[in-house]
């Protein structure tokens, strides 16, 4: 597990946050295609927090993307970055989330992000900043609208309708199982909207969600918990080493 410090320069305030958007926004790439579905590596990322103990855990878990096996994975945790404000979710994540993915041992190929891309008021959320960032392709797939509208798809699975700020389509809400509730997906950067529902549906063959997001979800998880736990204290710890070790 990698420990993460707040980097030197990270916006402190919404309008230096905002600044930082504006700037990135403009490097995002839309007229690749990216990897095809199936092929190389797929990689999840996804962070859980302890908002009392002011500690984040981010955790990257790379697929085969032909047969959805982990490959590898690893995590990451951190002080949080930025404080909790509406569409700058991505200044609080993006340290450990970066931290994690430069600790894993091979290429992560496509980024899945649990959360959005372009689907993002400003058109810059975390999927789309951490493309930016790395220069990989990223998709966000997320558990609800945000603040957009759409018609429900039909039931069965592979059915999509438009993602809409007004008349603008930002994503597409997909039908990943028979009759189980869209997920909502947006690019992200150096890949397409007709690709990135292709990878979310190759990575949801049984579940509403893509595994991609559902081993980096428990890994997180699982790493914040081991960060938090409560160390022993000295003496605690001095009688339980005499107990399994005898003088």
């Amino acid at each position: 597990m990698t420990t993460v410090r707040v980097p030197a320069g990270w916006p402190a305030t919404e309008e230096e946050a905002r600044a930082v958007q504006d700037e990135l926004r403009r490097r995002v790439v839309l007229d690749e295609p990216g990897p095809a579905p199936g092929t190389g590596h797929v990689t999840g990322v996804d962070v859980a927090y302890d908002d009392e103990r002011d500690v984040v855990a981010a955790a990257a878990v790379v697929l085969d993307a032909a047969t959805l096996d982990v490959v590898a994975e690893s995590t990451a945790v951190g002080r949080i970055s930025f404080p909790y404000v509406p569409g700058l979710l991505a200044f609080r994540e993006l340290p450990t989330v970066l931290a994690a993915l430069d600790a894993l041992p091979c290429p992560p190929g496509l980024v899945v992000c649990d959360g959005y891309g372009l689907a993002h008021p400003r058109r810059f959320g975390l999927a789309s900043h951490l493309g930016v960032l790395t220069g990989l392709p990223t998709i966000g797939v997320a558990k609800n609208p945000f603040t957009f509208t759409y018609d429900a798809p039909a039931t069965a699975r592979g059915s999509a309708t438009p993602l809409l700020s007004g008349a603008e389509q930002v994503g597409s809400a997909l039908r990943t199982q028979d009759g189980v509730k869209p997920v909502f997906v947006s690019v992200g950067h150096r890949t397409t909207l007709t690709r990135a529902r292709a990878h979310v549906l190759t990575l949801t063959p049984k579940y509403r969600l893509p595994e991609t997001t559902r081993h980096a979800d428990t890994l997180c998880r699982r790493a914040l918990k081991e960060a938090t736990a409560p160390r022993p204290e000295p003496a605690a710890r001095a009688a339980t080493l005499r107990s399994v070790i005898p003088e």
